[in-house]
Parts: C-alpha cells; sequence; structure tokens
C-alpha cells in the first residue's frame, strides 16, 4: 500500500487530466479499494481542492477549476516530463526565451533528486543549414493566431511576398508545426480553398471579419490534412500522389535506413525491391537515382517515362546529344 501521501499525489495526477473517472476505475488504476478513493478526496478537498461528485451508473469525480485552486502537484514522472519539454521548447526561435524562463522557475521548486536527473539531460537544437536567417514567428502572433481560431473569426494579413493591399481573406482553423516551423490552416475566401501559410511570414490586418461556421477539414483530421499537403495531395490522403516500384542492385541493409516511409524487400545479398512514393514522378525518378546503383524499373510506366526524361536532359547537360525528351 502506498504511504498517504504519495497516495494522494497519483489521486491528484490522476485528476487533473481533465476528465470524469468513476471511484472503480480510480480505484483500480491506484490499487486500492473504493471506500480508500472516498476517504482520499474527502482530504483532498480538505486541502482545497474543488474535487466534485457526479452522479451515474457507478458515480464518479471530476477535478474543477477554481480561483482558489492551490498551487499543482506534479509527480516525479511528471516533474520530469515537463522540464523535458520546457528544454526541448527553449531550443524553438519562436517561444525559446519564455520556455527558458519558465524551466528556471521550475528547476528551483524542484527536490534535489529530480533537479539531479534534469540537470544531466541536454537537449542540443541542430538547425537545417540556411536556416539562421528565418524569422520566427512571434509568441503575440500565435496567441492571436489562436483567439481568432477560437472565436472563429474572419482574418485577413498581409503575407509573404504579395502585392500591397493584395491581403489574403480567410477562416482560420487550425495551428499546427512542421520541421520546425508554425502554419496556419485556412479556407482561403478569394481562392475558395484550402490554404496553408507560414506563421512568420502573416502580418494579419485589423480589424477581424465576422464569425464563420467552420468547415470540414480534407481528411477529417490535421495531422492527415497537414501531411497530404506537403506531400501534394489534397489533403484528403497521405498517400504519395506518384508511388512507383524498382529492383536495386544493393543489399536491402545498405537501403532501408535512407528509404524514409518506404518499403524495402530483401531479394538477395546484392538486390533489394524498394517502393517508394514521392509529389512528382520526376522527383521520385531523382530520388531513386540517390542511390547509385543499377536500377531495374517494376513500374508503373510513369516512373520509366521519367527515368527517360532525365536521361536525355542529364545527357544535354553532359554534352551528350540533343535529343528531345519524350513525353
Amino acid at each position: 500500500m502506498q504511504k498517504t501521501s504519495s497516495r494522494l499525489l497519483a489521486l491528484l495526477s490522476l485528476l487533473q487530466t481533465h476528465r470524469d473517472w468513476s471511484g472503480d476505475d480510480l480505484a483500480q488504476r491506484l490499487d486500492i479499494t473504493p471506500r480508500t478513493v472516498r476517504r482520499d478526496i474527502g482530504r483532498l478537498r480538505e486541502l482545497g481542492y474543488p474535487v466534485r461528485a457526479f452522479k451515474g451508473p457507478a458515480g464518479g469525480y471530476r477535478l474543477d477549476a477554481g480561483s482558489q485552486l492551490p498551487p499543482l502537484l506534479f509527480d516525479d514522472g511528471q516533474a520530469v516530463a515537463l522540464a523535458l519539454a520546457l528544454q526541448s521548447a527553449a531550443t524553438d526561435g519562436t517561444i525559446g526565451e519564455d520556455a527558458a524562463r519558465a524551466l528556471a522557475t521550475v528547476r528551483q521548486v524542484m527536490p534535489p533528486r529530480l533537479r539531479r536527473r534534469i540537470d544531466m539531460l541536454r537537449v542540443t537544437a541542430v538547425q537545417p543549414p540556411g536556416a539562421e536567417g528565418v524569422s520566427p514567428a512571434g509568441p503575440e502572433l500565435l496567441v492571436e493566431l489562436g483567439r481568432v481560431i477560437h472565436a472563429r473569426e474572419e482574418l485577413r494579413f498581409d503575407y509573404g511576398n504579395d502585392t500591397p493591399g493584395g491581403s489574403r481573406r480567410t477562416e482560420p482553423h487550425h495551428l499546427v508545426t512542421w520541421r520546425g516551423h508554425w502554419y496556419l490552416i485556412a479556407w482561403d475566401l478569394d481562392r475558395d480553398d484550402w490554404r496553408t501559410f507560414r506563421v512568420d511570414r502573416m502580418r494579419p490586418r485589423t480589424p477581424t471579419g465576422p464569425r464563420f461556421t467552420p468547415r470540414e477539414l480534407p481528411g477529417h483530421d490535421v495531422a492527415t490534412f497537414v501531411t497530404g499537403r506537403f506531400r501534394g495531395t489534397d489533403g484528403s490522403t497521405t498517400d504519395w500522389p506518384c508511388r512507383g516500384e524498382v529492383v536495386l542492385g544493393l543489399p536491402a541493409q545498405a537501403v532501408a535506413p535512407f528509404a524514409r516511409d518506404g518499403i524495402v524487400e530483401e531479394l538477395g545479398p546484392d538486390r533489394c525491391r524498394l517502393t517508394l512514393g514521392s509529389w512528382s514522378w520526376t522527383g521520385l525518378a531523382t530520388t531513386i537515382g540517390h542511390f547509385d546503383t543499377d536500377v531495374h524499373v517494376v513500374g508503373p510506366p510513369q516512373l520509366i517515362r521519367a527515368f527517360a526524361g532525365l536521361a536525355a536532359r542529364y545527357a544535354r547537360a553532359a554534352g551528350g546529344g540533343s535529343e528531345r525528351e519524350p513525353a
């Protein structure tokens, strides 16, 4: 049986997940009896935590937010996870400074044993080439975009190198991160289509527009939509628009680490089958060419034509002829 203090902390951690818990579920998770759960709930209330009981087939509890809510408590796992998340966020160009200050605050109130564990973990951010000159999106802009999305208000903004005065009119739907950048997913009212905008290239205008009824995203899921858009589809699927199959003159173990989300099948000690996708047939042929080995195209015909087109283009670049590219 856990000590009372440890048990109360574990119970509070479960209640802080902002969901309804039945007494039986809490008893099972904590390996105690429902009677002990009721007694511990009473102790939390005495400490000032507003735990509300609700009626139902089995009854249950939820932790309500309140103006007099005491300081939140974290178990060891939560404290380490919070510190690691803040340390990772501290490397972000958008919220890095605020995250670093928050991490320092959290570290100060940690017990020495947890502080030592955190101090042994160091996160180093490696920026891709060319990222040094990118201006990050400010926290204030992210907060404002979050407010507009929540309020379901139309948003006007200038974007990138658009002609001055040619602002975008959108219905903003989601804020997402993708490979180190923040993006706004929105319905473009003038182009009558979904668009994905880099937040650091946006210059919002005021005031915001009228409220709107949100449309349903293609794919019915934010992750599906964003992945599909960056793969060259309409966002309704995560499948690559172009997908082909080849046999490479390399062992499978030499290809697999560089096949991204492709499928590698061993055919022998020096041969393997690779199924790979890309946003275009030419792009797919170019990617396969990176393996620098003999290639046999299994299909489809579009991939064969893409290889032929690249071969003719490279031959001209090498001064080997002036043949026209095949259609």
